[in-house]
C-alpha cells in the first residue's frame, strides 16, 4: 500500500459513499465535481484519486465512475466481505445490527453477544444473539476476526482480553475508555464524546462568526 496519512484514508469512504449515490446518468466523474460536492479542495481530491488508481483523468471528462468505485473498493478491501460480531447488544449494538449500510463498506455482522436473558437466544434483524458467558465456546465457530465493542466501560478490558485470546484480530471500539491490546491486534477507537465536543466547538465558532 502507498504511504498515506490517516486523514487521507478517512476520506476514501466519503468519496465512495458519494459516488454510490450518483445516478447512472453520471458515467464520468471529475475531481472538480467531487470537490464541489464534498467541500474538499480540488488539489486534495486529485492527490487522493492518484493513490487509488493508476489511470489519469481525462480533460473535461474525469474518470469513469464505475471504475473509480471499483478502484476505491479494492484499495480499502471492501470487495472482500469481512464478518464481524457485536459484543454488547444495548441500544447502540442493536442500532448497528439493524443498520443495512455496512455491507457496502465490506462488513457483515453475523452475530451478537450479550448477558441479557431477554435477548440471548433470540434474533435481531435475523442475526442470532448468543450468551456472552459462552463466548469462548461460540466465537471460534463463527470464523470472524473483527469485533465491534459496545459494552460498559468497566468490563471492556476484560472482554477484550477474552476475545483476543480466542481469535479476534481487530476491534472497533465504541467504549469511551482506554483498552490495551497486544501488538498483533488492531484497534480503532471511536470516541463519541470527543466527536460531539468537536461538533459543539465548531458550532460555537460559527455562531460567533469566527
Amino acid at each position: 500500500m502507498k504511504n498515506i496519512s490517516e486523514r487521507q484514508l478517512e476520506r476514501f469512504p466519503i468519496y465512495l459513499k458519494y459516488l454510490l449515490t450518483l445516478s447512472n446518468d453520471n458515467e464520468n466523474i471529475s475531481a472538480p465535481m467531487i470537490s464541489r460536492a464534498l467541500g474538499f479542495s480540488e488539489e486534495q481530491v486529485r492527490k487522493d484519486l492518484q493513490v487509488v488508481t493508476s489511470k489519469e483523468g481525462k480533460p473535461n471528462r474525469g474518470r469513469n465512475k464505475d471504475e473509480l468505485i471499483s478502484d476505491i473498493q479494492k484499495f480499502l478491501g471492501y470487495q472482500n466481505i469481512d464478518n464481524a460480531v457485536i459484543i454488547g447488544v444495548g441500544h447502540l449494538g442493536k442500532a448497528f445490527i439493524n443498520y443495512s449500510g455496512f455491507k457496502a463498506f465490506g462488513l457483515k455482522i453475523v452475530a451478537g453477544f450479550d448477558i441479557d436473558n431477554n435477548i440471548v437466544g433470540t434474533k435481531i434483524n435475523n442475526i442470532e444473539i448468543y450468551d456472552l458467558n459462552d463466548i469462548e465456546k461460540t466465537l471460534p465457530l463463527l470464523n470472524v476476526k473483527i469485533a465491534i465493542l459496545t459494552v460498559p466501560g468497566e468490563v471492556a478490558q476484560e472482554i477484550t482480553n477474552r476475545i483476543t485470546e480466542i481469535g479476534i484480530k481487530a476491534i472497533w471500539n465504541f467504549v469511551p475508555t482506554h483498552i490495551d491490546v497486544s501488538e498483533n491486534v488492531v484497534i480503532e477507537n471511536v470516541n463519541l464524546a470527543s466527536s460531539l465536543a468537536v461538533l459543539s466547538h465548531k458550532l460555537n465558532l460559527k455562531e460567533k462568526g469566527e
